[in-house]
């Protein structure tokens, strides 16, 4: 079972942060997970909500900036780590910084809210640039971006993401050529859940993973990825079962 840190090194450092990716390499994480939006003048930016509000010093759409304005903003506003001064990075700054790690990257389509017309292409362009498109996993709660990326890009790996008691099945993933299912960790509770996809071969990746109980049910159940917060305490468990 391969440990992926959530947002890169969630617990210890500003999510979604250059920073973020590196401690995670660093820390033996064998992949991360991330997520995308575009910016007005359509550049792909490395950020979870579509407002600035809770992660950086500013306010304000994500959409409503231009790439130049939202890279003056601090992205580490609780300054918790150094450098006290962190930028949103772009996909391909996070793609340069991890090309030569051999990291599984997990990319999330931020457009479950906003609908980022032309995200998927302008993303994928992205990845085939820096040599990484064997490496990415392309996964969206929005399954209509699922289903683009695949039509865009057949040999593209992909996930449909689902949480909060909403049925998804493996019969669905098969439907939009989905290899793997991304539920809440929660949802791993679910026997029939977990029945459908093993019958199909749908992969499980739960997110996200935060105690002992919760990791070593998924190990139980043979999922082929945990997304986590705390990779060093992932680590150890899986290791030394502690």
């Amino acid at each position: 079972m391969k440990i992926w840190g959530h947002r890169g090194a969630y617990s210890s450092a500003p999510e979604n942060t250059l920073m973020g990716f590196q401690m995670a390499a660093q820390m033996g994480a064998d992949g991360v997970e991330l997520d995308i939006q575009l910016t007005k003048d359509r550049e792909v930016v490395v950020i979870h909500d579509e407002t600035i509000d809770r992660t950086s010093n500013g306010k304000g759409w994500v959409k409503d900036f231009t790439l130049s304005e939202i890279k003056k903003l601090n992205f580490n506003k609780s300054g918790r780590t150094e450098p006290l001064f962190m930028e949103v990075p772009t996909l391909a700054e996070v793609l340069q910084l991890l090309n030569t790690t051999g990291m599984t990257i997990n990319i999330e389509l931020k457009t479950g809210v906003i609908y980022y017309d032309g995200i998927e292409p302008i993303a994928l362009k992205l990845v085939e640039k820096y040599g990484t498109s064997d490496r990415i996993i392309w996964s969206s709660f929005n399954h209509y971006s699922v289903q683009k990326i695949k039509l865009l890009e057949p040999a593209s790996q992909t996930a449909l993401l689902c949480g909060g008691g909403i049925l998804v099945t493996g019969e669905q993933c098969e439907k939009v050529g989905a290899e793997a299912l991304h539920p809440s960790v929660h949802m791993l509770r679910y026997p029939s859940l977990v029945e459908d996809c093993n019958k199909r071969g749908i992969l499980i990746r739960p997110w996200t993973v935060t105690n002992d109980e919760e990791i070593k049910l998924a190990e139980n159940i043979g999922v082929d990825s945990v997304i986590v917060n705390r990779i060093d305490w992932a680590k150890d468990v899986l290791a030394y079962g502690k």
